[in-house]
């Protein structure tokens, strides 16, 4: 069988004009019409089609490649400009412009706040499309990994003693340099000196701010044993690939057809604290109470979800022993009856648990009458095995937690609760399997959010597309939208 064979040196015609590189139908087409209809004076980005004076590029073109890019899980600006040479429907979105990648990088890091506002309009758009209606909210979190290594996480004391050596360090430099600058004026040794003077200058104003940071958070109550140097804002996080500098992604997907409504991310390494500040943020943006927000155990703080439930919106949270699907061991919490008004307990035996106190975190203390009862009781060793005899915990909010879990069994929450883990685990499973968003390139909050925001604005037009089942038909909606 004959061989086909490449001919470089053949003459071939690329269309005379870029406009034809890409079909009607290139997804590239609706990532461009999307930024074409963001307002970039709400976004905080200056734009003046009449600027004289020195060119710059498009701040209107420069995001479509940036939103554009992360879309096929490119974010280093270094890739991007390649692209931008290589790539037809780049060299298409951009029409010819061919930015380095240190403007590139300029760019993102000059407009992040206003790229975080990207998917908010972005939502808006939805709203006007009639893709998201904001009545069932789902609540869900991810860890990703920040851009830092785990073994710069630090202690609060050793801070302190790299901050004292970097005093004696400077003070010492500080000595040098003078007793030299008279000997071998700009000679290399007293570059090199003020060069490393300049340096620990730097880490030590960035360990002073370390420092601040583990006073503020013990003013607070946070009880944070480690701060990472390069990337502060991160913490260390445990997950499927173990322990790592990492992130705590949030987002709050609609019910109707499974678009992100607000994405976040945050340095807690625990979800418990983010039910109502995710679930309110996301109303914010649509305008709108939901009627029902549902999450996994992750979130069962009895005190979080309260703060939800008291403004007449419906929670679907399951317990940790409702998640669990454990059979309840024969002498629970739940066999042991309460009484309300003496505020006691009576065990399946008819004796008596009385009040003894509080514990840590709103905890309630009921301990048997006399040991000696439960000794002599036949369940002695299967009841309890302790000395002083049976105690129980209670919540200070115990009938509130009881009441959550009731509602999370009944039948119509289980539909509900069946449809959440497709609704949001979907965006994560697109963010991180197709954009490739297992680590951040960015540092710091800010530019984390950054990040996070593009890919979570990436995931939406995706999945607009997959609705529309039509880059053409999107495309006209989003130029012919009034948010």
């Amino acid at each position: 069988m004959a061989y086909r064979n490449g001919q470089r040196n053949q003459m071939t015609f690329l269309p005379s004009c870029i406009e034809d590189y890409v079909s009607p139908e290139d997804p590239v087409r609706a990532y461009d019409a999307f930024v074409e209809a963001l307002d970039l004076k709400e976004l905080g980005i200056t734009y003046n089609p009449h600027k004289v004076g020195n060119s710059e590029y498009n701040p209107q073109a420069m995001l479509k490649l940036l939103v554009y890019g992360y879309s096929y899980g490119w974010k280093s600006s270094r890739r991007l400009e390649r692209a931008i040479h290589h790539n037809l429907s780049f060299i298409w979105l951009m029409g010819g412009l061919k930015p380095d990648h240190k403007t590139i990088s300029e760019f993102r890091r000059n407009n992040k706040n206003a790229i975080k506002k990207v998917l908010k309009q972005c939502v808006r758009m939805c709203i006007a499309l009639d893709l998201i209606d904001g009545n069932i909210l789902f609540v869900d979190g991810t860890k990703i990994r920040a851009n830092a290594a785990r073994g710069k996480n630090y202690s609060k004391k050793h801070y302190q003693a790299r901050l004292a050596a970097i005093g004696e360090r400077i003070n010492k430099l500080l000595d040098e340099c003078e007793r030299i600058d008279h000997q071998e004026n700009e000679q290399e040794s007293l570059v090199k000196m003020k060069e490393e003077l300049k340096n620990s200058k730097k880490l030590r104003h960035k360990i002073q701010d370390i420092l601040k940071q583990f006073q503020q958070q013990e003013q607070q109550g946070i009880a944070r044993k480690t701060i990472n140097l390069t990337d502060p804002d991160s913490a260390l996080m445990k997950s499927i690939q173990g322990s790592h500098a990492s992130y705590n992604g949030q987002s709050v997907v609609d019910d109707k057809n499974g678009l992100i409504i607000h994405a976040d991310v945050v340095s807690h390494t625990s979800d418990l604290n983010q039910f109502a500040q995710q679930v309110t943020q996301a109303e914010a943006v649509v305008k709108k109470q939901c009627q029902v927000a549902s999450a996994d155990a992750g979130y069962a703080d009895t005190e979080e979800l309260e703060k939800i439930d008291q403004r007449g919106t419906k929670v679907i949270v399951p317990s940790q022993r409702q998640a669990l699907h454990k059979p309840e061991k024969p002498f629970s919490k739940s066999v042991f009856s309460y009484d309300k008004e003496q505020n006691c307990y009576y065990c399946p035996e008819g004796h008596k648990l009385v009040y003894k106190g509080k514990q840590a975190q709103g905890k309630l203390q009921y301990l048997i009458t006399t040991a000696s009862i439960c000794k002599r009781c036949k369940h002695y060793g299967i009841c309890t095995k302790a000395k002083r005899g049976r105690k129980i915990v209670r919540l200070e909010k115990e009938e509130i937690k009881e009441r959550f879990e009731r509602e999370y069994e009944k039948a119509s929450s289980q539909e509900i609760y069946a449809r959440r883990k497709a609704r949001v685990e979907h965006p994560f499973g697109h963010i991180k399997r197709n954009l490739g968003t297992n680590n951040f390139l960015l540092r710091g909050r800010e530019g984390v959010q950054a990040e996070f925001t593009i890919a979570a604005t990436c995931f939406n037009i995706a999945r607009m597309i997959t609705i529309f089942g039509s880059v053409t038909g999107l495309s006209y909606q989003f130029a012919n939208l009034q948010v």
